[in-house]
């Protein structure tokens, strides 16, 4: 099958992360770098044997970029983004989508017009610990859900947020330890209890100079009738394991960052996968291993060539969203919000 040419948008810590996993994906190869910055867009290109552009609308002129990775600051993602759904590029967006459900849906309208694939980044599903927990709900051994909880206690100095002006924005970050870290394990939450009904949140600034929440909390109810709870932080040193519980009639199953701890369901003896080495971003942001992109991204390599959706899609990437944003709103007015969100 002809190769598959990826272009990628941004040159900071998490374009690596992109880089490293196109580099380990078969049938996938680095072409072109576009950044802001021609010194560091030529040195990130030049270690990849790739060209490098600072006008990024030149680089969607290559006929042999496929495929876009998106590795802007978060607030931007929708104009990269929809640039090249109209040049028809397939496309890779890092979590978040973007940081309204405006901003978000014009992506996934875009990506419907142009028929071009669209993955949200949700790497976190793809360990092999989540997704024997996810094949163990989807056939019942668990019995009933009744409770789920995220915990992302997490450790970022006050370093880490200037060492970009657009950390810990609203416009550009959009949000805090929610937003920004706590995203991925509220995408786990509601990929494995199902949609939520609604939800009640608090959310401070209690540690850190900067306009968004370091500190957070959300209880949640699911329609399937199960309750939870998120608790997502920036301040807490030195930073913790994430953790992912799952509580059922049957059988009780917690993950910390995407490797099995317990495995307590009637009848099942515990095996934990011992293969599957994911690092955590617990203190530090480039301490995570490329194991869930690089699967994501050859996900998506197959489904360009196959001609079908990738695993997790626009839709699928807007709902960490969405819940992310009903916390923020429910913190704001003091109420319980119900979802969906109007948009």
């Amino acid at each position: 099958m002809k190769e598959t040419g990826f272009g990628i948008v941004g040159t900071g810590t998490i374009a690596k992360v992109h880089a490293d996993s196109i580099e380990a994906t078969d049938g996938a190869r680095i072409v072109g770098v576009a950044g802001s910055s021609p010194e560091k867009a030529r040195a990130f290109a030049e270690a990849r044997n790739a060209g490098w552009y600072t006008d990024y609308a030149d680089m969607l002129k290559d006929p042999h970029v496929d495929v876009v990775c998106i590795c802007t600051p978060s607030g931007m993602h929708a104009e990269a983004a929809v640039m090249a759904a109209r040049a028809g590029k397939h496309l890779v967006v890092e979590k978040p989508l973007d940081v309204t459900l405006k901003a978000v849906d014009s992506i996934i309208n875009e990506c419907d017009r142009a028929g071009v694939r669209l993955v949200s980044i949700f790497q976190n599903r793809f360990p092999d610990g989540m997704q024997a927990l996810k094949r163990a709900i989807d056939e019942g051994r668990l019995g009933r859900l009744v409770m789920g909880d995220a915990y992302v206690k997490w450790f970022r100095t006050d370093d880490y947020y200037s060492s970009a002006a657009w950390r810990g924005t609203w416009k550009l970050d959009g949000g805090g330890a929610l937003m920004n870290q706590g995203i991925h394990y509220v995408d786990l939450l509601q990929w494995m209890m199902g949609p939520v009904e609604s939800v009640f949140g608090h959310t401070s600034t209690l540690a850190r100079g900067i306009e968004v929440e370091d500190t957070a909390v959300a209880c949640l109810k699911f329609k399937n009738g199960a309750v939870g709870v998120i608790e997502a932080c920036t301040s807490a040193y030195p930073g913790a394991a994430a953790r992912l519980e799952i509580r059922g009639e049957r059988g009780t199953v917690v993950l910390e960052d995407g490797n099995i701890k317990e495995w307590l369901v009637e009848g099942e003896e515990f095996k934990p996968a011992d293969d599957n080495i994911t690092g955590s971003g617990s203190s530090d942001p480039a301490g995570i291993s490329i194991l869930g992109h690089q699967r994501q991204i050859s996900d998506l390599v197959r489904a360009v060539q196959e001609g079908r959706p990738p695993v997790i899609d626009g839709r699928e990437g807007r709902k960490a969203v969405e819940l992310v944003l009903a916390v923020y709103e429910s913190a704001r007015t003091g109420q319980d919000i119900k979802l969906p969100l109007d948009t």
